[in-house]
């Protein structure tokens, strides 16, 4: 059994390949979490864990789930973590491990990280990469799960392969509480009315469901949150800002405007998704 959350789609690429090789089901954090987060295993059946490291800690969407999931006689099955990350995770792991401590879960003994293209573009020293970085780290990535998802099918304990990078618990703990903390919001979207050309694809992209269109509004509806829905995709994206949004920047890589913008941050950044030279 395996439980992931994505973004903009390197981890589902992660996810996907190492539900393949175990041949074991694949859930999506998103869609679990409206439901009693309640599981049972098969005899011998691993649980893993995969993730993108926000802000050198464990989304707060994953947090939230292993604090309201439950899985029956969970004790003495293979568990294992991946997460993708950027650059470097910290200690990531170590807060992971800790709520599934306190959740009653078993800690995750097998540790993976694996780097992949960049995609958070929200701070003034992070850029999307070059091409050239970008198919450079996915060509390393594709050889190093290949040989992580052969330690996971044969359940081995003990394997740790991450990249911390320097100063692991204050990037955590510090710079990651403060980032996850204040920093994970969708007040600063903002729609270029003129550039907008109400494909959806924002819609589509977000793996939280916190962004949909509405039907124009005035300068009042707007002020009451008045909104009328519509499902023809008239009018601008709107987000909900009821805490369901995670900041991933799935609905900002995936406009093909580029009509979306975090703040004025993004307005000069590039855009990626994975997958996206194939289909360009």
């Amino acid at each position: 059994m395996l439980f992931y959350f994505s973004g903009t789609g390197n981890t589902r690429w992660a996810a996907e390949t190492l539900a393949r090789a175990t041949g074991e089901q694949l859930l999506f954090i998103p869609e679990e979490q409206q439901g009693r987060c309640e599981y049972a295993l098969a005899e011998g059946e691993r649980i893993g864990f995969v993730f993108p490291t926000h802000g050198w800690q464990p989304p707060r969407i994953v947090r939230n789930f292993i604090k309201k999931m439950h899985i029956d006689h969970a004790e003495g099955h293979y568990c294992y973590a991946l997460t993708t990350c950027g650059d470097s995770i910290g200690v990531t792991m170590d807060i992971l491990n800790g709520d599934l401590r306190k959740a009653g879960l078993p800690e995750a003994s097998s540790l993976f990280s694996l780097v992949m293209p960049e995609s958070y573009v929200c701070l003034p020293f992070m850029y999307t990469d070059t091409p050239e970085k970008e198919q450079r780290k996915l060509a390393v990535a594709a050889e190093q799960l290949k040989a992580y998802a052969e330690l996971i099918v044969n359940k081995k304990e003990g394997e740790v392969h991450i990249r911390k990078g320097p100063l692991p618990w204050v990037m955590s703990h510090i710079v990651g509480s403060y980032f996850n903390g204040k920093m994970v919001t969708d007040k600063k979207f903002t729609v270029d009315s003129e550039a907008c050309i109400h494909c959806g694809r924002c819609v589509s992209a977000c793996p939280t469901g916190a962004v949909t269109f509405f039907e124009e509004q005035t300068s009042e509806d707007l002020h009451n949150n008045a909104f009328t829905h519509s499902h023809n995709f008239d009018g601008l994206p709107v987000w909900h800002h009821d805490g369901s949004c995670t900041c991933c920047l799935a609905c900002y890589h995936h406009c093909p405007k580029h009509a979306i913008n975090y703040g004025k941050i993004t307005r000069r950044r590039g855009q990626y998704y994975f997958g996206h030279t194939l289909s360009n």
